[in-house]
């Protein structure tokens, strides 16, 4: 292992590298907002998501702060754990030196990687625990030492507490394993004691659920209605068509693990594979649910290109170079390694009538959060001390109260109220509303909560995503209703 090590590290700190420079920049994502939101009320689940992410955060926030850059250095290690992981299964499928390189430099070239590990986001974790947990399957069937089964239970059992589609990396693993040595596996006590030990991990989130009458149910069922249905039949494998370089040395690893001979006792690999996609393709899923599974097939890929290879070594350089050279300019619209006024001439941007300047969704969603803080502060301090004591901060949604709940420390102001996700379990705070600050309801929200209500301001941003673009600040008072008495009877609409 030791002579693959420099490949490995030097690899390691060109992804680090490039996250330094563009995980600082622009600003935090309303995802991350959530996230560490939700660091805030530690809890065995959330409404959108199970608590690893929420631990996490907790962890970041006790070393860095709310520092942008730290808080999304631990997606950063966690992709090149990835990096790393997929280079210690290629070693173990019996790949030399030029196949790990190879493997490596696969996932230096897979462009959607630097977005998923930019934010702070479950995304890169159930990357890594997808990956890692092929790679102690991998140990097993070179070693058959019962560990690495227990291994894989555990890391599915985390994985289960960071994201839920890794079920469907378990569906697939348990299907593909029935052709692995005609299924003896399940013969394997251990292999039920891995079980367990997933479940046990996984329990105080089941739990959770059972406790709030499962929404992860309703967050699944809205999340279908409002994204995964526009995706259309094919819009889950044409995505996968976008990247052909590194889809090829996929494809390649796939062909591997059904038909090369040296890699015949892992073709539980690549009938897992298989099910996975065809799982995810009838869920009609969003297709970067898929991408953690490329590095298991990078892996297999590299090595047999390396094994056709053998005669000519030095053209694994130049099949490197095909991965990694066209994909460069590329990296700019993934990661944010350039100034936003660089970026928009990068790109030839021009801006609208109204000054705004549309940038791709995932910039677009880093922009405008300080702005909004900043204006309902200057809000905030403009009441007099006996109101600020009966202030409520409303936002609509769950950006909006990230923002405040996040950004809004550094001002001193109260928690925001919001009835969206998980905020709506953060119940109303201390407060019934008589004075209340709200940004982003519309007039007739607004309007059907308190009799007194001036527009205080219309926020803009010209990079702001268009739905935080001209969006009301209100002073509200008199409320018609109870906001406490009747927050129960919101539930039914956080995912509205």
């Amino acid at each position: 292992m030791k002579k693959y090590l420099p490949i490995i590290i030097m690899l390691s700190l060109v992804k680090l590298s490039i996250h330094l420079v563009g995980n600082q920049n622009y600003g935090f994502h309303r995802d991350e907002l959530l996230h560490l939101s939700a660091s805030e009320h530690l809890a065995w689940g959330y409404f959108e998501f199970p608590p690893f992410i929420a631990f996490v955060g907790k962890i970041v926030h006790f070393i860095f702060g709310y520092s942008l850059s730290g808080i999304r250095l631990f997606s950063t290690l966690a992709g090149i754990g990835i990096l790393i992981t997929c280079s210690l299964i290629t070693k173990e499928l019996g790949g030399k030196r030029y196949a790990v390189f190879l493997a490596g430099v696969a996932v230096l070239a897979f462009i959607p990687f630097y977005r998923n590990h930019l934010l702070f986001q479950a995304v890169a974790f159930d990357q890594f625990f997808w990956t890692l947990g092929f790679y102690f399957l991998v140990k097993y069937f070179n070693t058959k030492e019962v560990r690495y089964l227990l291994f894989v239970g555990i890391t599915f059992g985390i994985g289960l507490m960071n994201k839920y589609t890794i079920l469907v990396w378990g569906l697939g693993v348990f299907i593909g394993l029935l052709f692995y040595e005609n299924g003896r596996l399940f013969k394997n006590k251990w292999f039920y004691v891995a079980g367990l030990l997933s479940f046990l991990i996984f329990l105080p989130n089941i739990i959770w659920q059972w406790q709030h009458d499962f929404p992860i149910l309703l967050h699944m069922q809205k999340l279908k209605e409002s994204q995964l249905d526009g995706n259309g039949t094919f819009g889950f494998a044409l995505e996968q068509l976008k990247l052909p370089f590194t889809l090829t040395i996929s494809l390649i690893g796939l062909y591997a693990y059904f038909f090369d001979s040296d890699l015949k006792k892992y073709k539980a690999f690549g009938v897992a594979t298989v099910v996975v996609f065809m799982i995810l393709w009838m869920m009609q899923s969003k297709a970067y649910y898929f991408f953690a599974i490329y590095p298991l097939l990078f892996a297999a890929g590299a090595v047999k290109i390396e094994k056709l290879l053998q005669r000519k070594p030095k053209w694994n350089y130049a099949v490197a170079a095909i991965l990694l050279l066209p994909g460069i300019a590329f990296i700019p619209g993934a990661i944010p390694i350039l100034p936003i006024s660089t970026y928009v001439k990068y790109l030839n941007l021009k801006a609208q009538e109204n000054g705004r300047i549309e940038i791709t969704d995932d910039f677009a969603d880093m922009f405008g959060w300080e702005e909004q803080v900043q204006v309902v502060d200057s809000l905030y301090q403009s009441l007099s001390s006996k109101d600020k004591e009966k202030c409520m901060i409303w936002a609509e949604n769950y950006g909006e109260a990230g923002a405040i709940e996040i950004l809004g420390k550094k001002y001193n102001l109260p928690r925001p109220v919001s009835s969206h996700g998980s905020f709506w379990t953060w119940g109303t705070g201390n407060t019934k509303g008589e004075i209340c600050i709200s940004i982003g309801n519309e007039k007739h929200a607004v309007e059907s909560v308190f009799y007194d209500f001036k527009l205080v301001k219309m926020i803009k941003h010209k990079y702001a995503i268009g739905e935080e673009n001209n969006i009301p600040l209100y002073i509200c008072r008199n409320p018609k209703i109870d906001i406490k008495q009747n927050w129960k009877s919101l539930e039914k609409h956080v995912f509205d």
